[in-house]
């Protein structure tokens, strides 16, 4: 392939018309500045052969010639293009994480994502889901951040007719990973909610439509996170995506978007810019395409390090940023409009709503997004027998069912929480998330699912009425899949030293937010927590909390200003009821 899409050979001595980009003193390997060859070894790959193609090899040749007869490049690379990742052979633990080579952790079966990019899923897609589970993946199934389902143990021989199931049931698996459009989040009661400013799903049905299986966007310099809401709650949680956006409204034009571009976690975590625009819906999708251009282009491609949009937005700055979305890639000025008010409260919808046409939406909780296939086969049956519209995933890794008839509610919620889905669950359930871990990923140091959900059932006897939320975010590595840097408490797996002996065990943070209060949690230095000793830690500081906050205080304010031998559970204090 070339370097550069055809359609945007648009290179510097054009833009220089317009903009200033200084060169920088060191090639970052940006494509709008001249730097064209490769800088790495995932450059090269990915120069050599669109990724996209991948999917040909995978039904004609691997799939018939079974795992030994993968190309490592596509194994290791392109198949990420496919929602693809090898999962982590059994019997190797934390401690050879970082120190065997990524082929001596390879399993030969697959973890696969399926996208929902914020659709609604009838409930013969929910079902067809199931099945895929069942048959074909031991009946694993995970609801995740994204809003994907997760497969696991997949074998080679069976994608072709996986994908088939998915083609069928209007889902697909594609670019689900790799250095492209990753899963798009969209509001989980999109058209539905009372108080939505606006409905963007029509936007974002149209970036899907732009976005995947386009050689313009297959080659970004890093993968590339899109969330869209039109819900005041920001129920996506904007604060952390590459590109985002925001329902607002503007005095005269009406409601519109405002977008949001550079955030991020991992281990340089950013909090995404406003731009302060206003973006009418219809327009959406160019602003998307320009965005991306820009992270196509300019983007760092030097070391996969800084080869997220978030590096080049903090070095600009969101004014420079601005001013060549508009007069490079939009050829426009943008409507200004002061940012939407940061929300407080619950974003993820678990519980039972009533929308704006009179029927109800109900939000189920499974611990930490394990499900399995039986489940959403048992949960297709309840949509089915009860007239359900259908159903979205939500970032906080919760199931919404939507268009509930006001005379069913009480017979759905009952026969999902016999599924063990409650839509009415604990203050700890509804606030837990948790990382694939150490079962499946290669990457992960510890046990993360099984970890959160006894953390969650001996936090639920000991705190079983507690009167505020308190988010639990368990993560197997520095990577934050499931968002470590702002949940109230967020630990990060990693190997700690316990009476001589190296065990799994966590970093802890402490007093992260979204919304109003957004930070990235406080990192107590030198203090981590053993796996073992969890349960312990956590009810110490939830019980200092309880003792020491003010009135109405929440707990990300209280970790802010709390004494360090409080954060540590160095001191227990009296607990006041909670």
């Amino acid at each position: 392939m070339s370097d550069l899409a055809p359609s945007d050979q648009r290179w510097s001595a054009k833009r220089a018309q317009h903009t200033e980009i200084p060169r920088p003193k060191r090639g970052e390997g940006q494509w709008a500045l001249g730097y064209t060859e490769p800088l790495n070894k995932n450059e090269q790959s990915k120069k050599d052969d669109d990724p996209l193609h991948v999917r040909d090899r995978i039904l004609h040749i691997y799939s018939k010639r079974g795992f030994a007869s993968i190309d490592p490049a596509d194994l290791r690379g392109r198949f990420r293009w496919m929602g693809l990742y090898t999962q982590r052979a059994p019997g190797f633990d934390g401690g050879k994480t970082a120190m065997l080579e990524e082929e001596e952790l390879d399993d030969e079966f697959f973890m696969m994502r399926v996208r929902s990019d914020g659709r609604l899923l009838p409930a013969t897609t929910v079902r067809a889901l199931g099945e895929i589970a069942q048959e074909y993946a031991r009946d694993t199934a995970d609801v995740t951040d994204r809003e994907n389902i997760q497969f696991h143990w997949i074998r080679i021989e069976d994608v072709p007719a996986i994908w088939e199931r998915l083609d069928a049931a209007g889902l697909d698996s594609l670019e689900a990973c790799g250095d492209g459009p990753r899963p798009f989040l969209g509001s989980p009661v999109a058209g539905v909610a009372k108080d939505e400013i606006i409905d963007g799903s029509s936007a974002l049905e149209e970036i899907r439509r732009r976005a995947l299986d386009n050689p313009a966007y297959s080659n970004l310099p890093r993968k590339y996170k899109t969330a869209l809401t039109g819900h005041p709650s920001h129920d996506v949680a904007p604060e952390i995506n590459d590109i985002a956006f925001v329902g607002t409204v503007h005095p005269v034009h009406g409601p519109g978007f405002d977008v949001w571009v550079g955030g991020g976690l991992s281990t340089n975590p950013m909090l995404a810019q406003k731009l302060g625009v206003w973006v009418p819906l219809d327009e959406v999708p160019d602003i998307w395409e320009g965005v991306t251009s820009i992270f196509r282009d300019y983007g760092y491609r030097r070391l996969r390090s800084r080869a997220r949009l978030k590096f080049l937005v903090a070095d600009w700055g969101v004014a420079k940023f601005r001013e060549v979305l508009e007069k490079e890639y939009l050829g426009r000025e943008l409507v200004s409009c002061e940012s939407p008010p940061a929300p407080t409260g619950h974003r993820d919808h678990v519980g039972v709503h009533e929308q704006k046409d009179g029927n109800f939406y109900v939000g189920l909780a499974p611990v930490a997004g394990r499900i399995s296939g039986t489940k959403l086969v048992a949960l297709a049956d309840v949509m089915e027998q009860h007239g359900v519209a259908g159903a979205r995933l939500t970032p906080y890794q919760k199931i919404v069912l939507i268009g509930v008839a006001p005379e069913r509610v009480d017979a759905v919620v009952a026969a999902v929480d016999a599924l063990g889905l409650p839509a009415r669950p604990s203050s700890w359930r509804q606030n837990t998330m948790a990382c694939t871990g150490i079962e499946f990923c290669k990457l992960a140091i510890v046990e993360t699912k099984a970890r959160a959900r006894d953390l969650v059932e001996e936090l639920e006897r000991r705190f079983p009425d507690l009167d505020v939320p308190i988010t639990v975010n368990v993560n197997g590595c520095p990577n934050a899949c499931a968002r470590t840097q702002v949940a109230d408490i967020g630990l990060k797996g990693q190997l700690v030293m316990h009476e001589g002996e190296q065990v799994g065990g966590f970093q802890v943070h402490l007093g992260g937010a979204t919304g109003l209060q957004a930070n990235f949690g406080r990192k107590l230095r030198a203090h981590k927590v053993t796996s073992e000793g969890l349960d312990d830690y956590v009810t110490v500081v939830v019980t200092n909390f309880l003792a020491d906050r003010e009135p109405g205080e929440s707990f990300a304010s209280w970790a802010a200003r709390a004494d360090e031998e409080l954060l540590r559970g160095e001191r227990t204090l009296e607990a006041t009821p909670a």
